[in-house]
């Protein structure tokens, strides 16, 4: 059956239809069903609202500066300088990565599944029909038992079902469901069998409406280091068209220099400007980190959140999937004092027995299995299953029966009596079972008679074994962490303590929250959350970053959808829903926390390696954009060609900056992007547009050719170069060693071989010296300008500091408390 368009469509095509009290037992007529599907009332999963491919592509391609790019192409062409198109091929890559990274994000998302039930047994014409669950319809009737997924929201009209609503509320707690109750989208039948009628289909599900919030993409988020970029772009983009017509104008009409002349000029100036290459670096930069991440089995679904995550700086994790395992364990057994050891079999013997004798239909009975292997081979005469409305399951052994479950409901009466020791182990954390002797014959009802009890079992979801040094990391590192569940807050705190979760007897219960005030004060506060809606996750993912923090959050539920889609870095477990997986930014493919402090690592070797290599970029903009503003001031002809600029910022900028890139690099994050790269560039660039502008003004004035000049200014620009990739090379190894080495081997074949295809003339022995002359005046000129900046550069971090703790009052108090 096809798909409809989106939500909102499909509630536009609907038609009203009459609503029917439909019978259990014949449900709907053919003529009814075929009635619902022509009107639109069928269960037909909602759609993606996100571009298509037609739109990604032309985004991506027609894009402000591929038009720039496109024009001065054309250009160079019709004045025959071919050589200096070496630009192309970076434009090219950059516009294809762009498209396939957007083609695979839009892909991920339109795959969004929240629904794992492709099957629904139906009632029709008094007959059960299995059909797709797509097709199912609006009052249809539809039997779920044990282990379905309910396909939309129903009500129960005939039998009784045990279901889990984790995924969709965060509570582990199975919830009875009996006639006339609701059956939520999304959650899953844990026992009992039951017929319901479809209440809500298709778009107007609980399910539906989540999903379709799941899968909105969020418009213009950006991660700091591309959105710096974008910055850098936006003034760069509002300069480059007046400077290049004053630039041409200034050289073909008040100047002697020809078309072509002035026009290479011109682009050589302009594409200086443009950093092409620094968004191709952070483009690769971040393919080969999806790839590295790829090897540790961590799935990224958006690039932008490995920089992200290398920035966090609060932590929000869930218990069950997260902090523990996703599978029940027998803790232990605890004998009560009825309990006549000498005169009874063991207890785990006994145990074993009954564990053996019952249907493995829930995780807790698979855990009794697990633990308990030993029996004395009896067989059962009689079992009840677990009962949803009496919370217990029996065996019977001749004629001796026995009764596990609910300390409430086996003890009733007596339950005062052990309430003390019950809640001790409870408010340890364990789910606490009573297992005991029944005095009559159990039926599956009610109990009726006493039950004398014989110990207590006590299971938990296991700690992961490596949460405790997970956990530690991010201490060290200065990340707060922040446990977030619709379970008891007692439990959860003594779940976080074992794991090794700093403050974690510092909890509350979610629902003492009542106002957006109390939620701001609380995500500050506290350490441990219980009780927690899946509206309240949300709210405490805005309230952190209102507070001026970077938040991930990890989840696997959908109950974690909409808080993971807020946070600045969502991380899901693939054990969990498939809607955590897809809606997250990264998943941990074999559900191991662990591996997180390696995907922090590798997110801070990629921001601090794209910093240290910007930098470099950001003096070819520098230089270009103050050299273009020198030649105009003082009317002198741009010395530069683009074939020229293209080989000096190949070897001293572009090849080492990638090689740079891959290093590995532990350092954490510090300040504001683009503030670190131009604060970092700036003396590099001055001393180049010093230099080379002197250079000209000086080359001029004693006669040299604008050939000459050229090549000496090229020159005296590669010079300066690796100058600067010496120091930012710093400290030197063995590999930085190497590539230096390289770059320079690199620059002197260009010069001696390839001098005809990047413009490098003949030089006369005045113009060598006069190089050599400036050439050595570059490093004192270049070390007083880096002391300057750097004397700069502190006051501008200290305002910047100053900045964020007046938008953020929240974290100056934090940084008083500390």
């Amino acid at each position: 059956m096809k798909k409809t368009k989106d939500s909102q469509e499909a509630k536009i095509l609907r038609k009203p239809v009459a609503r029917i009290e439909t019978a259990a037992d014949t449900g709907l007529t053919q003529a009814q069903v075929k009635e619902r599907m022509e009107k639109g009332w069928s269960n037909a999963p909602v759609d993606s609202p996100s571009k298509t491919t037609k739109e990604i592509i032309t985004s991506n391609v027609f894009t402000y500066f591929n038009l720039i790019f496109i024009v001065i192409a054309v250009l160079l062409i019709m004045v025959g300088a071919f050589r200096d198109l070496t630009f192309l091929p970076v434009i090219i890559c950059n516009t294809l990565i762009g498209i396939i990274q957007e083609i695979r994000s839009k892909k991920v998302l339109d795959n969004l599944s929240v629904l794992n039930a492709p099957k629904a047994t139906v009632v029709r014409d008094g007959k059960f029909q299995t059909i797709p669950a797509e097709q199912a319809v609006l009052d249809d009737v539809v039997k779920f038992q044990a282990g379905n997924q309910i396909c939309a929201d129903a009500s129960v009209i005939d039998g009784e079902v045990q279901v889990n609503e984790s995924l969709l509320t965060g509570e582990s707690d199975e919830i009875t469901k009996k006639p006339g109750d609701t059956l939520m989208s999304g959650s899953f039948v844990v026992s009992g069998s039951c017929l319901g009628r479809l209440e809500q289909v298709g778009a107007d599900s609980y399910i539906s409406k989540l999903t379709l919030e799941a899968k909105a993409t969020k418009e213009g988020e950006q991660s700091e280091m591309i959105r710096s970029l974008n910055k850098l772009v936006q003034v760069v983009g509002f300069l480059i068209i007046p400077i290049g017509i004053v630039l041409f104008v200034q050289q073909y009409l008040l100047g002697d220099s020809s078309i072509k002349t002035s026009m290479q000029a011109m682009v050589a100036a302009i594409i200086g400007m443009i950093p092409e290459g620094l968004y191709l670096l952070a483009s690769v930069a971040l393919v080969v980190s999806v790839m590295r991440l790829a090897q540790k089995k961590v799935l990224v679904h958006d690039m932008k959140c490995i920089e992200t995550l290398a920035r966090v700086n609060v932590l929000c994790v869930d218990k069950t999937g997260t902090i523990t395992e996703n599978t029940m364990k027998v803790h232990d057994v605890v004998s009560l004092e009825p309990y006549e050891k000498e005169e009874l079999p063991p207890l785990k013997e006994l145990l074993g027995d009954f564990a053996h004798a019952m249907p493995k239909d829930n995780i807790t009975m698979a855990a009794m299995q697990e633990y308990f292997t030993q029996g004395s081979g009896q067989v059962a005469t009689s079992v009840t299953s677990f009962s949803s409305a009496f919370k217990y399951s029996s065996a019977t052994f001749g004629t001796v029966s026995y009764v596990l479950g609910a300390p409430e409901f086996v003890l009733r009466n007596d339950y005062e009596t052990y309430k003390e020791t019950i809640e001790s182990y409870g408010s340890e954390g364990y789910r606490v079972l009573v297992f005991g002797r029944y005095e009559g014959t159990p039926d599956g009802k009610a109990l009726t008679e006493s039950v004398i009890p014989y110990g207590l079992v006590l299971l938990a979801n296991p700690i992961r074994k490596e949460a405790w040094e997970t956990f530690q990391y991010f201490a060290d590192q200065g990340v707060d962490i922040k446990v977030i569940s619709g379970d008891n807050p007692v439990t959860v705190s003594k779940v976080a303590s074992q794991a090794g979760i700093a403050n974690a007897d510092n909890y509350i219960d979610a629902s003492q929250l009542k106002t957006p005030d109390d939620i701001k004060r609380a995500v500050l506060k506290y350490t441990v959350f219980g009780r927690v809606t899946p509206d309240q996750k949300r709210q405490f993912v805005r309230a952190l970053k209102e507070a001026g923090k970077t938040v991930a959050m990890t989840g696997d539920g959908v109950n974690d959808v909409l808080a993971l889609k807020d946070a600045d870095c969502s991380i899901a477990m693939a054990s969990g829903s498939d809607a955590a997986a897809q809606a997250s930014q990264l998943v941990l493919l074999e559900s191991n926390f662990s591996c997180m402090p390696s995907v922090v690592l590798e997110g801070r070797r990629v921001v601090n390696n794209i910093e240290r290599s910007a930098s470099l970029f950001l003096v070819k903009n520098i230089f270009s954009f103050l050299l273009s503003l020198f030649s105009m001031a003082f009317m002198i002809t741009y010395p530069l060609e683009p074939s020229q600029i293209s080989m000096v910022a190949m070897f001293t900028i572009g090849i080492p900056a990638f090689l740079l890139a891959m290093e590995p690099n532990k350092k954490m994050i510090e300040g504001h992007f683009l503030t670190n790269v131009l604060l970092k560039a700036l003396p590099a660039g001055l001393t180049d547009v010093l230099i080379v502008g002197f250079l000209t003004i000086f080359g001029q004035t004693f006669g040299l050719s604008n050939e000459e000049i050229s090549t000496a200014a090229t020159l005296l620009l590669a010079i300066v170069g690796l100058m600067i990739l010496f120091k930012i090379s710093k400290p030197m190894n063995v590999f930085r060693w190497i590539v230096w080495g390289g770059m320079v081997a690199g620059l002197l074949f260009c010069v001696i071989f390839l001098k005809d295809l990047f413009g490098i003339g003949v030089m006369t022995r005045k113009c060598c010296m006069t190089l050599i002359i400036f050439a050595i005046a570059t490093e004192p000129l270049l070390r007083y300008i880096s002391q300057i900046v750097a004397r700069a550069r502190k006051r501008v971090l200290r305002k910047y500091e100053k900045r964020l703790d007046k938008k953020y009052p929240t974290r100056s108090k934090i940084k008083k408390e500390r």
